[in-house]
């Protein structure tokens, strides 16, 4: 990771470095807030509390890069800006389905304002979106059933908004839901429209909005209604106490009226968890509102009376949460030493792999061999052709043309379980395949990225101890601090990230595993990428486990968010999904899965398993999945 302050030597800054603190002067004066530290990650973006990581950009810049880091940055900051967490989360609906919705029209909102008083940051949202819908494969797409609704409507509310047409990628996907949006719902923005500036009227002006897409029914907004009617009495019966005794009910204002907090502050983990990803900000709040997304604090969810079997997956804080590079966990000597151990542990491995390797290089390969139409009326002359010429003057030239190739481009992740029961011989193979996967792929131009997930402590973390601090409050969601580590970044080359790998044999890095988040984590990474086709292998050795959650919510938290996450990515996602087992049954939770008893066919079947996803005929991956109809 590398901030955005100039070099020491001011002098000799390069224009990467000089576009690092352009963009971070930029964000802080678009945001209205000094205090945002930025600096940049080759592990993508994020914001927490008042320190903003923005994706780090290549050596040679060129305009895609430009285009995102300077979109990225402008979405950031127009949601400090224009945002107040506190507001928003007091009108969140209930339902997943509307509260997806609800912050599409928002994050439209947000970027209208901005847009309508600085063209630049107008044509840098317009850019970076461009990409995000072509990432998201909404120039493919033929049906509505493909377009979720949230997609659609943020762009359809950019629209009115706005007055700027949809992305050229995406105008298609708009044209199929406009008809029953414009018949719905056409009025209501435009009505919203003139309330933009007034956040809290647009906000409540919103329920109307998904009442009439009927995502919201009417006894859910009769209740939401009066729920806000009583915060409001309230707030304001608070006031007035703190009006005549303010030593006595100061504190009581604030905790009742739900003061609206400065976007990032320390207790805003819905503004943190909200703006989680810097790309996904220009996409209706992508990733935050899928099921096991970062959860709003609402009384529909967290109030007494619910069953608490009901109750949505959310982690209690993801304040001490932790993304990080492998490199940032280890002394560059110690990284060394535990390379070094890997490689004397898999030298007689290495000739298995490796012939596994070349097979699946082979077959890539092939399907990336050019190929030529011959004897045409024109294209490039076909040397090949010339000796019959000369041989009998009468014959014609002959031309030949390439003909393009099927092959799309692929970016593939490898999630690794980092637990503590991964330790000894499955994770030393894990790290193993990971490395001729990576290499092997890399060689025929296929992007692969590797990670890991485990948590911070041992039965929680400082999640826990502010769960005992704040008087050990009932079913309080997930009680244990993230880790999620990047051993390689796609675009990384794996000389430059091989030593990482060794990271994995350190004492004390594997601890406990949550599935469900790690699983969102690395999906959201892949949907971010602009490769035309995504796929994401889990390897783990058993269902997730962490005694701090489990100990104080139902037993089956951690797993049925883990089955909710699994089948949004299977059913609804373009993102191709496998899953391999060591010595543990995964199939009961994936569709496209794998079971080896032992450590050492790891290799293998990771190898088998891309060959044959490589082998499957058509153009949509999704039709290919067990379990879906093709399109």
């Amino acid at each position: 990771m590398s901030s955005e302050r100039p070099s020491a030597s001011g002098n000799e800054e390069s224009p990467v470095d000089l576009m690092k603190r352009c963009t971070g002067s930029v964000l802080r004066a678009v945001a209205g807030r000094g205090d945002l530290d930025v600096a940049f990650a080759a592990a993508g973006s994020s914001v927490r509390g008042t320190e903003v990581r923005l994706p780090a950009p290549p050596r040679t810049l060129g305009p895609a890069d430009l285009i995102r880091l300077r979109g990225t940055a402008d979405a950031v900051a127009l949601r400090f800006r224009y945002h107040t967490e506190a507001l928003h989360g007091r009108y969140m609906p209930p339902g997943p389905e509307a509260r997806k919705v609800y912050e599409a029209v928002e994050q439209a909102r947000i970027e209208a304002l901005g847009a309508r008083r600085m063209a630049g940051v107008a044509a840098n949202i317009a850019g970076v979106l461009e990409q995000r819908c072509r990432a998201e494969g909404l120039d493919r797409v033929t049906r509505r059933e493909e377009v979720p609704l949230a997609e659609a409507m943020r762009l359809i509310a950019r629209e009115h908004f706005l007055g700027a047409p949809p992305p050229p990628s995406a105008a298609h996907a708009v044209s199929l839901w406009r008809p029953y949006v414009e018949e719905k719902i056409g009025g209501t923005l435009d009505r919203l429209k003139d309330l933009i500036a007034d956040e809290e009227t647009f906000s409540g002006g919103l329920k109307d909005l998904l009442a009439a897409l009927e995502l919201f029914a009417d006894n859910e907004l009769e209740d939401e209604r009066e729920e806000t009617e009583e915060s409001g009495e309230e707030a304001r019966e608070g006031q007035s106490a703190g009006d005549s005794d303010s030593d006595q009910d100061g504190q009581g204002s604030q905790s009742d009226g739900q003061p609206q907090a400065a976007p990032g502050a320390a207790e805003g983990d819905g503004q943190q968890q909200g703006m989680e990803s810097g790309e996904e900000l220009t996409m209706a709040g992508a990733g935050t509102e899928e099921p096991g997304g970062p959860s709003r604090r609402n009384s529909k969810f967290a109030g007494e009376g619910r069953d608490p079997q009901d109750r949505p997956y959310r982690p209690f804080t993801t304040k001490f949460d932790q993304v990080v590079p492998a490199e940032e966990l280890c002394e560059p000597e110690e990284l060394t030493r535990l390379r070094t151990q890997l490689d004397q542990q898999l030298a007689h491995l290495q000739g298995v792999v490796a012939k596994l390797a070349n097979r699946l290089q082979r077959k890539l390969m092939a399907q990336q061999t050019r190929s030529w139409d011959f004897d045409l009326e024109e294209g490039i002359l076909d040397t090949g052709r010339l000796a019959r010429i000369v041989a009998n003057p009468t014959h014609s030239l002959s031309f030949k043309i390439e003909k393009e190739t099927d092959f799309r481009d692929t970016v593939v992740t490898l999630l690794i379980d980092n637990s503590g029961s991964m330790r000894g011989r499955p994770i030393t193979v894990a790290a193993m395949s990971a490395e001729i996967l990576a290499r092997t792929l890399e060689r025929c131009g296929v992007k692969v990225e590797v990670l890991g997930f485990t948590t911070r402590a041992w039965k929680g973390g400082q999640a826990r101890e502010m769960w005992q601090a704040a008087g050990k409050p009932v079913q309080p969601g997930r009680l244990n601090d993230l880790r999620h580590i990047i051993y390689k970044a796609a675009d990384a080359p794996w000389r430059r990230t091989r030593r990482n790998m060794g990271l994995m044999l350190r004492e004390g890095i594997l601890k406990e595993n949550i599935d469900g988040e790690a699983l969102l984590w690395a999906h959201e990474r892949l949907l971010g990428r602009p490769e035309q086709r995504r796929i994401l292998m889990v390897i783990s050795d058993g269902a997730p486990v962490d005694d701090s959650t489990l100990s104080v919510n139902p037993g089956n938290t951690l797993e049925k968010h883990l089955r909710e996450v699994i089948d949004f990515i299977e059913t609804r996602s373009t993102v191709e999904l496998i899953a391999i087992g060591i010595g543990h049954d995964v199939t009961r939770y994936y569709r496209r899965a794998v079971t080896i008893m032992d450590a050492e066919e790891l290799g293998g079947t990771v190898m088998r398993q891309l060959t044959a996803l490589f082998d499957e005929d058509g153009q949509d991956p999704a039709a290919a999945r067990p379990g879906r109809r093709p399109g």
